[in-house]
C-alpha cells in the first residue's frame, strides 16, 4: 500500500542520522569508509525523490527518533493507526502538490504555445504542432517508415536543455514511426539538409508520462532538428 512505500523511503533516509541531531548531523557523521559513503548515498538519493514528491518538510530527528527506538526495541510511541493515517495524509497532499504542478505547466504551455504561434514564421499544424524553417533544403522527404539521422537538441520553455546530440557530438538514428507524435509529425515535413524548429504541444509529446525528471509532466518541449540522411527501411532491407 502507499503508506508501506513511503514508511520504507523515510526509513532508508533515516539510516543515515540515526544517533545525531539533523542539524549537526553533516558535521558528526564520517564519511570516508565505503559503507559510511554508501550509506551516505541512500540517504542523498531517497531525500531527492521524496524532496520530488512534495515531502520536504520531513522530520529527520523524527525519522532517527524511530529508528532509535526500534532499535532497542522500545515501545512504538504511536499507534499503527495513528502512523497509517499520517502516511496517507502526507501521500496525499504530495499527490495533491504535485497534480496542482502538472496544472500549472499545462497552463504555462498553453499560454507559451499562444503567444509564440502570433510570431512571425511559425506555422502551426491541425495537430497543434508549431515549427519555424531555421535552414531551407532540397533534398527527399521521409517517409514514416523511413530511418533518419538527426542532430537536435530539446529544451524545455524556460530555457533548460534537457537532452542534446549536438552537445554529445553524436547524430541520433531512428525510425520516424517510433518517435514521439510532434516528432513524427514533424520529421515527414522536413527534406533532408534542412532545419526546423519544433514547439511541440504535451499531448503530443510525452503528457503526464515524463520519462525523466528533466522533462516535468505536462511539459512543451522545443526542438531544433537538422535532418541528415534518410535511411529507408526498404532499401536497408534489400542491402541485407
Amino acid at each position: 500500500m502507499k503508506y508501506h512505500r513511503l514508511a520504507a523511503a523515510v526509513a532508508l533516509v533515516g539510516l543515515t542520522l540515526a544517533g545525531c541531531d539533523s542539524q549537526t548531523a553533516k558535521t558528526e557523521v564520517a564519511l570516508e569508509s565505503p559503507a559510511q559513503k554508501a550509506s551516505y548515498g541512500i540517504g542523498l538519493n531517497m531525500g531527492r525523490s521524496l524532496a520530488g514528491e512534495g515531502m520536504e518538510d520531513l522530520s529527520a530527528a523524527a525519522v532517527a527518533l524511530g529508528i532509535e527506538d526500534a532499535l532497542a526495541k522500545k515501545e512504538q510511541r504511536l499507534t499503527d493507526e495513528q502512523l497509517m493515517e499520517a502516511f496517507t495524509f502526507l501521500q496525499d497532499r504530495a499527490e495533491e502538490r504535485m497534480a496542482a504542478i502538472n496544472d500549472k505547466n499545462a497552463e504555462d504551455g498553453r499560454k507559451f504555445l499562444e503567444e509564440n504561434g502570433k510570431r512571425d514564421g511559425v506555422i502551426t499544424t491541425e495537430s497543434g504542432l508549431q515549427y519555424e524553417v531555421l535552414k531551407k533544403a532540397s533534398g527527399a522527404r521521409p517517409k514514416a517508415d523511413d530511418v533518419v539521422s538527426v542532430h537536435y537538441e530539446g529544451t524545455l520553455i524556460d530555457g533548460a536543455v534537457f537532452d542534446s546530440s549536438i552537445k554529445r557530438g553524436s547524430p541520433v538514428d531512428l525510425p520516424v514511426s517510433g518517435v514521439i507524435p510532434g516528432w513524427v509529425e514533424g520529421l515527414q515535413l522536413m527534406q533532408v539538409g534542412e532545419k526546423y524548429k519544433f514547439f511541440i504541444p504535451s499531448d503530443l509529446a510525452y503528457g503526464l508520462q515524463s520519462p525523466s525528471p528533466m522533462i516535468p509532466a505536462n511539459s512543451v518541449l522545443i526542438f531544433e532538428l537538422e535532418l541528415l540522411e534518410i535511411r529507408s527501411q526498404d532499401a536497408g532491407a534489400a542491402a541485407e
